[in-house]
């Protein structure tokens, strides 16, 4: 492990012992995912970290794009993979998603077990053919993310690449020992 990666888990442990009723905060955000301050939980301030987000926190092509950016042209030397529990991407598959989008671009409705659309009409097809990155195992998803980031063609295999969980409930960040492993530098 590196003085950053250790730092990263001090600050984090303070950070959790303090969360108090941050574990009640609900999944559908107030304003932007409201749950998540990796400037908190990390221990951050600004200039510290490039943070990329995305939703359920996977490594698409734009993460991987900004990450070989970062690395590149500004230096980066270590990079973290950190999903959450309780994660909006868990509610549904890259099905359920192609068919509401088909039936109607409104916003849908969950009752806690399906989705819906409260009207019909005025859909697109789009849909069906954009991979979502849904998320049915959060530790399966963030080892399957540092592997794709790993084997990239342009991503350096100097940088190791760290895999964690964010517990929405505890504040603390739970290491994925196989996903760190697969992140180890050549």
């Amino acid at each position: 492990m590196s003085k950053i990666v250790d730092e990263v888990v001090a600050a984090n442990k303070k950070y959790a012992s303090g969360f108090g009723a941050k574990k009640d905060l609900t999944l559908p955000p107030a304003r932007m995912d409201a749950r998540l301050d990796p400037a908190k939980y990390a221990g951050l301030a600004e200039g510290d970290a490039h943070v990329i987000r995305d939703a359920g926190g996977r490594a698409t092509d734009d993460a991987i794009r900004s990450l070989v950016i970062s690395h590149k042209l500004l230096g980066t030397r270590e990079w973290f993979v950190i999903h959450h529990t309780n994660c909006g991407m868990e509610l549904f598959t890259d099905g359920v998603m192609g068919d509401l989008l088909d039936d109607n671009l409104e916003t849908a409705n969950f009752d806690g077990k399906l989705w819906s659309n409260p009207t019909h009409g005025s859909g697109a097809s789009a849909g069906r053919f954009i991979k979502w990155h849904t998320i049915m195992d959060q530790p399966s998803s963030v080892t399957d993310d540092v592997r794709r980031i790993r084997e990239h063609p342009l991503v350096s295999g100097k940088i190791p690449i760290y895999g964690y969980v964010y517990d929405v409930h505890s504040g603390s960040v739970v290491e994925v020992r196989e996903a760190t492993a697969a992140g180890r530098p050549r």
